[in-house]
């Protein structure tokens, strides 16, 4: 049995950073050297990123903001940024991850009304910027009214490409179990572990990472569910939910294959590890030349069930949902597999709204695709897009593959081949 993804919603905190600020609250911090003060602007010009959101409210407004919790990670009354320890950090995470996962799951299962709360047999939770127990997995059976029975993974500590080993674990229950319905929430709140250093790894994370969280319901292509009504569809969130049934084109994905691909090199080159002042970002600048060596190789194992997709271009692979690790690592992606601008276009505007949100962020670049498939319909109407969706972009059809990709320690790529479907 195949599985497929049948929902995807996702959501960010409300508070809303712009990139110009940020640089120049940083740029303007005592103890950075000349050097330190031109690679943060340096960082921040090149990023690709607009804006950020964070649940850090203190940060608002260039560090203006009086949310609740000032003084945490920022002075006012000095434009200072603090330093806060890990375990006040780690509390701040505890206190706003809840939220955001309820929130993104509560979409996800709104995408679905024919399934409600107690139609989920598995959760699968997923994280790499905080921990707590009982986790984000037992939070989420309690908050959602889910039976007590439900069957639960987190996975911790991955980093970036955390997201599809989870999808490619429901896949694998799905197709184990043809009744299963699995509920994947991934939230990551990066910016609780911003801080000012001189070196250019806490420079370029600084400039890249954010908050935000999203959410998937995986389902067998034939499961049947209860016809009760959908108190999934409580709650609120900023995210649109893209797949599920409705009026209007409603696209979903059927997950094909994943693979896995550890790179020869790289091992040094990104690293996550738990410091006294929080986590702590190793990105080496050579990253995106390690990706641009091996991505071609990562995606052999992938495209290997099928010969003849492995035998076209890349291009003639529809869609392409990469992990926006930065700027330079989608310039490398396009430019060795010879991808178009519109091929490219949902990682770069997801990169330029929503900045790097760790595992979260391919599941917003997937979200993007399902929205512009379900813009025309087959009456050649709008269909049920949602936020972000834009007129005059090309529609996706029933039939047409995605490949999402995504980058993190290791190096490790992990990839997943998928199909539209409706």
């Amino acid at each position: 049995m195949t599985a497929l993804l049948r929902s995807l919603h996702t959501a960010v905190p409300h508070t809303v950073l712009y990139q110009e600020e940020v640089r120049d609250v940083l740029a303007a911090q005592p103890g950075l050297s000349r050097l330190g003060t031109r690679l943060i602007t340096a960082a921040f010009n090149a990023s690709g990123i607009e804006r950020r959101h964070t649940v850090v409210e203190e940060w608002q407004d260039g560090g203006r903001g009086t949310g609740s919790g000032a003084g945490t990670f920022f002075d006012p009354e000095t434009g200072h940024i603090l330093n806060p320890s890990t375990g006040v950090r780690n509390t701040v995470f505890t206190d706003h991850a809840n939220d955001l996962y309820e929130r993104a799951a509560r979409g996800a299962l709104g995408g679905c009304p024919d399934l409600g709360p107690e139609d989920v047999t598995h959760v699968i939770t997923v994280s790499c910027t905080g921990f707590f127990s009982p986790g984000p997995d037992y939070q989420l059976v309690r908050r959602l009214g889910l039976a007590a029975t439900t069957k639960r993974i987190h996975l911790g500590f991955m980093g970036c490409y955390a997201a599809i080993p989870a999808l490619r674990e429901a896949a694998a229950l799905c197709e184990a179990d043809p009744a299963a319905v699995v509920l994947v929430v991934s939230a990551e709140l990066c910016t609780v572990h911003v801080r000012v250093a001189n070196d250019q790894d806490t420079i370029v994370g600084a400039s890249l990472f954010s908050d935000g969280a999203g959410a998937a319901i995986v389902t067998g292509e034939n499961t049947e569910v209860s016809t009760g009504e959908n108190t999934g569809k409580r709650g609120s969130a900023e995210g649109a939910t893209a797949g599920g049934t409705g009026t209007g084109r409603t696209p979903a994905l059927r997950l094909d294959g994943f693979a896995t691909v550890l790179t020869p090199v790289g091992e040094e080159a990104m690293a996550w590890n738990i410091g006294d002042h929080g986590f702590e970002m190793i990105l080496g600048t050579y990253v995106p030349h390690i990706i641009d060596e091996h991505i071609t190789g990562a995606l052999e194992p992938l495209l290997a069930a099928e010969p003849e997709l492995a035998a076209r271009p890349y291009t003639e692979l529809e869609h392409w949902a990469i992990h926006p690790g930065g700027r330079s690592i989608l310039d490398k992606v396009q430019a060795r597999l010879e991808l178009t601008d519109a091929q490219l276009e949902p990682a770069r505007d997801t990169l330029r709204d929503y900045g790097n949100m760790s595992s979260a962020t391919v599941l917003f670049v997937l979200q993007r695709i399902l929205e512009r498939a379900g813009e025309v319909g087959q009456d050649g109407q709008d269909g049920q897009g949602g936020a972000g969706t834009r007129a005059g972009t090309r529609a996706g059809s029933d039939g047409e593959r995605v490949c999402a990709m995504a980058f993190g320690p290791g190096l490790t790529v992990e990839s997943a081949l998928m199909t539209l479907v409706g």
